[in-house]
């Protein structure tokens, strides 16, 4: 299995540390709103990783954080007039449903910030001893930068060029700093934000310190594979190699793996552009599914460009699949002959080459188009070779060989209905209407095929809610 490391810029063979097991450490979302399709892509690759490592017949540790504590949480807890937790729990609850949904499956460790301050402050103290950070006189504890030899050796930038680069790593409080490049371990409170003790001030953590203290906490000192998105490498990344390794004395990760920007109708996202959309927005026009799908249809690494046409395309490369499964799933539960027929033993041998195709797509540094390609010549020969006259047998071993190489990418071969927010509105203003005409046995009617359908109403003084159950 071959992976592209972005320490050294090529692709490497996977050895694991430890022989069966592998150590994979995914930063996490900010949980001040509802995620973004920006989210989605780490969220859906790493997923798959996970999923085919698995596949492989590795344990797989998997671990990725929620950070609960941030500028922008405390900002919206502000306009909300609610305490930060407020924030980050509804949104951390909110970004699981959006997981789900994606089929994205729960990690083996979710860990907060809030809830490893004490490794946190562990760590700082370490580094304090080791001569690798230094307080300043208002209780800021900052990261020597230049104590640490090896840094810029994810990103491969020089520390020369970066400080008269200007302005890459600058941020307030630098007139204290003893040099440019240095950055944030610990941090003063301000008014009205929360804050824990410390022997420096009161105050909270810098963002890049959680990562390094929830990876060894969690992974232990060193880990096999850390990722992320590309935006993450630096500064980061990057930050997490100088704190761990300055502290633990160790390699920090063997392998780092970065997946591409997401554009949409190739531009950048963004809420000023009016091109800004969650998850959510997504899921009211398309199954979630599709959108894993999209995601996967291009390999991890490569810029990927979000539009309608493509997710369209998406849709139809995903039916595909799903109608194959069902056909062959039909035909099974009707088929007359059990045992193979003549000839359907050298089949079953002919397709076992479309699963070959697809383990070398994915040893391939996850190569998941190439993947999905061998996924669909399978299609391709069930579809020439399946009939009615096909025995049970036959279409079970072609059912459960699509089955199968569709759950390692997280895909599901079974049609799904899933309404859309639309529908659900739609349905609800339908049994409104039933009730103001007083047919009751109308509206009972609607609201029982919406709980079927995982969808429980909800009559209160301000209108009908609804939620998914």
């Amino acid at each position: 299995m071959k992976i592209y490391n972005t320490l050294s810029g090529k692709k490497e063979e996977f050895v694991p540390i430890e022989p069966g097991k592998v150590r994979m450490y995914v930063c996490g979302p900010t949980v001040y709103n509802l995620i973004h399709i920006g989210n989605a892509r780490p969220m859906i690759v790493f997923d798959t990783v996970r999923r085919y490592m698995e596949y492989k017949g590795y344990e797989v540790n998997f671990v990725s954080n929620f950070t609960d504590v941030d500028d922008k949480i405390i900002k919206k807890a502000m306009e909300e007039g609610v305490d930060a937790s407020v924030i980050s729990r509804r949104y951390i609850e909110e970004c699981k449903k959006d997981m789900e949904a994606m089929h994205v499956r729960p990690a083996t460790s979710h860990p907060l910030a809030t809830e490893e301050i004490a490794g946190m402050l562990e760590m700082i103290q370490t580094l304090l001893d080791k001569n690798h950070a230094y307080v300043a006189a208002d209780g800021t504890v900052y990261f020597r930068t230049r104590s640490f030899d090896g840094y810029g050796k994810l990103s491969h930038k020089n520390l020369d060029d970066l400080r008269s680069g200007g302005r890459s790593l600058l941020v307030s409080g630098e007139d204290q700093k003893e040099d440019a490049l240095d950055f944030v371990l610990w941090k003063p409170k301000k008014e009205g934000e929360p804050y824990w003790e410390s022997d420096w001030c009161q105050g909270r953590p810098g963002w890049h310190i959680e990562c390094s203290v929830m990876s060894r906490k969690y992974l232990g000192e060193e880990i096999d594979i850390h990722a992320g998105g590309e935006d993450l490498i630096f500064p980061h990344h990057e930050n997490e190699i100088a704190q761990s390794e300055a502290a633990n004395g160790k390699t920090f990760a063997r392998y780092w793996m970065h997946n591409g920007f997401l554009n949409i109708d190739h531009k950048k996202m963004s809420k000023s552009l009016g091109n800004f959309f969650t998850v959510r927005d997504i899921a009211e026009q398309y199954d979630l599914q599709v959108l894993r799908f999209f995601m996967l249809s291009a390999h991890y690494r490569s810029p990927l460009n979000f539009s309608q046409e493509l997710m369209e395309a998406a849709g139809n490369g995903l039916e595909r699949i799903v109608t194959c499964a069902e056909n062959l799933k039909f035909l099974s539960e009707h088929a007359e002959q059990e045992q193979l027929l003549d000839g359907e033993e050298a089949l079953l041998r002919e397709a076992d080459g479309f699963r070959a195709g697809f383990e070398e797509a994915m040893e391939d540094d996850f190569n998941t188009a190439d993947a999905i390609s061998a996924v669909f010549d399978l299609v391709r020969f069930a579809n020439t070779h399946a009939s009615s006259e096909s025995s049970r047998a036959f279409l079970s071993a072609l059912l459960a060989e699509i089955r199968m190489l569709s759950d390692i990418l997280g895909l599901v071969t079974e049609k799904q209905e899933t309404l859309l927010d639309a529908d659900i509105e739609a349905m609800i203003a339908q049994r409104q209407e039933a009730r103001k005409a007083k047919d009751f046995v109308r509206a009972d009617a609607i609201r029982s095929e919406l709980l079927e359908k995982g969808i429980a109403l909800e009559d209160t003084r301000e209108g009908v809610k609804w939620k998914r159950v």
